[in-house]
C-alpha cells in the first residue's frame, strides 16, 4: 500500500497480559484462505501497512497486531493475519484472546451477557476459538482453544555462546525451541532481558533449519521463537512455571505467550509433568499470568486451552503527515 499525505487509518489497541495487540480492519488482502492471504501479504501491499503501524515512530520493536480478514468459510466468524516487526506470523494466542474480547465488546459477534460466547477465528495455522465468559455484560476471562500442539524433537544438543545446552522443539501453532533459563545461567527476570534476547535469537537461528522444524506444510516451518523458562515448583492444581518467549528476530512477549504456552502444555503432557485434569500456572517476565490445560489428547499431541484476559487500551487514528520522510518506519533492533 502506498502511503500519501492525508492517508488515515484507525486501529483498536488492546493488550493481553501486558502484550500489545493492534487490531486493524479493512486492509485489502488476497487469497482463498487465511494461510494463502498471509503468503500474499508478505510481499504485497499489506506489508506496507504493517510497517507503517508496527515500526517506530508509530509503533516500536515489540509491537504486535493483526489485520482482520474474511474467514476461510462460513464455519468461522472472521479470519486474521497476525503481524510483528519482522513480518507475519502463523499463530498468536494472546492475539486470539484479544480478538475474542474485541469481537464481543464491539458486538461483531452476538454474545450472552451472563454466559459463554464462542468466537471462531481462522488463523494461518488453522481454526481456533476464543470462548469469552461474561457476568452482567462484563467480560471476566477468555479461553483460547488452539490447534493440535505436539512435540517435534527432544534433547537436541546445541553449543551456544553461553555453553552447551539441550533444546526441545515443540509446535503450538508455530515452532518453538524451549529450554530452562538456568541452562544458560539466566533467570526469567526483567534485569536479564537483554541477555535473554541475545540467547533467544541465537538459539532460534541455530535451529531454524533443523529437520524437526520443517513441517509438512512448509508455510509453518522454521523456528518462530525460543521459550526460556524457570520451574517454580507446583501449585495444588499442577506445575507452575515462569517463561519468556523471544520470537521473530528478538521481540519479547510481555505475556506468557498463548501459542508458546500451548507448546509448553504439549511438552509437559508428553513428559507426564502435566496430567489430564491438571492446570499449568504460567507466568510472564512481567508477572502476568495464564492458566492452561490439556483439553483433549490426539494421536500425535494435544489440544491445549489457555485462559487469560485482554483489556482495551484505546482507539488510534494514524496518518502520514506532509513531508514525513519515514512513511514505512524504522527498527533499531
Amino acid at each position: 500500500m502506498t502511503w500519501t499525505p492525508g492517508t488515515a487509518l484507525t486501529t483498536e489497541d488492546w493488550h493481553t497480559a501486558g502484550e500489545p495487540f493492534r487490531i486493524v480492519a479493512g486492509i485489502p488482502t488476497h487469497g482463498a484462505t487465511v494461510a494463502e492471504r498471509r503468503i500474499e501479504a508478505i510481499s504485497g501491499e499489506a506489508d506496507g501497512v504493517r510497517r507503517f503501524l508496527c515500526l517506530e515512530p508509530r509503533g516500536h520493536d515489540d509491537m504486535y497486531g493483526g489485520f482482520v480478514a474474511p474467514p476461510d468459510d462460513d464455519g468461522a466468524d472472521f479470519g486474521v493475519l497476525f503481524w510483528h516487526k519482522d513480518g507475519f506470523s502463523t499463530a498468536c494466542g494472546h492475539g486470539t484472546i484479544a480478538l475474542g474480547a474485541w469481537a464481543v465488546r464491539t458486538g461483531i459477534v452476538p454474545s450472552d451477557p451472563d454466559g459463554e460466547t464462542t468466537v471462531t477465528i481462522d488463523v494461518p495455522s488453522g481454526r481456533v476459538q476464543a470462548r469469552v465468559r461474561q457476568q452482567g455484560g462484563r467480560i471476566s476471562d477468555v479461553v483460547f482453544r488452539n490447534v493440535e500442539s505436539r512435540v517435534l524433537a527432544r534433547g537436541i544438543a546445541l553449543d551456544t555462546s553461553l555453553g552447551a545446552v539441550e533444546v526441545d522443539l515443540v509446535f503450538g501453532g508455530a515452532v518453538y525451541a524451549t529450554l530452562p533459563a538456568s541452562a544458560v545461567g539466566l533467570s526469567v527476570v526483567p534485569e536479564h532481558t537483554a541477555d535473554l534476547i541475545r540467547i533467544g535469537r541465537e538459539i532460534k537461528w541455530a535451529l531454524n533449519e533443523h529437520p524437526a522444524a520443517q513441517l509438512d506444510d512448509e508455510r509453518l516451518s522454521g523456528v518462530y521463537g525460543t521459550i526460556l523458562f524457570d520451574d517454580l515448583g507446583r501449585t495444588a492444581q499442577g506445575p507452575w512455571q515462569r517463561n519468556v518467549t523471544v520470537f521473530a528476530d528478538g521481540e519479547v512477549d510481555r505475556s506468557p505467550c498463548g501459542s508458546g504456552t500451548s507448546a509448553r502444555v504439549a511438552l509437559l503432557a508428553a513428559t507426564g509433568e502435566l496430567a489430564d485434569g491438571e492446570v499449568l500456572t504460567h507466568d510472564s517476565i512481567i508477572g502476568t499470568r495464564f492458566h492452561a490445560a490439556v483439553a483433549e489428547r490426539t494421536a500425535s499431541g494435544v489440544i491445549p486451552e489457555v485462559r487469560g484476559m485482554a483489556h482495551r487500551v484505546g482507539s488510534c487514528t494514524f496518518a502520514l503527515d506532509e513531508g514525513d520522510p519515514l512513511p514505512e518506519g524504522f527498527s533499531l533492533r
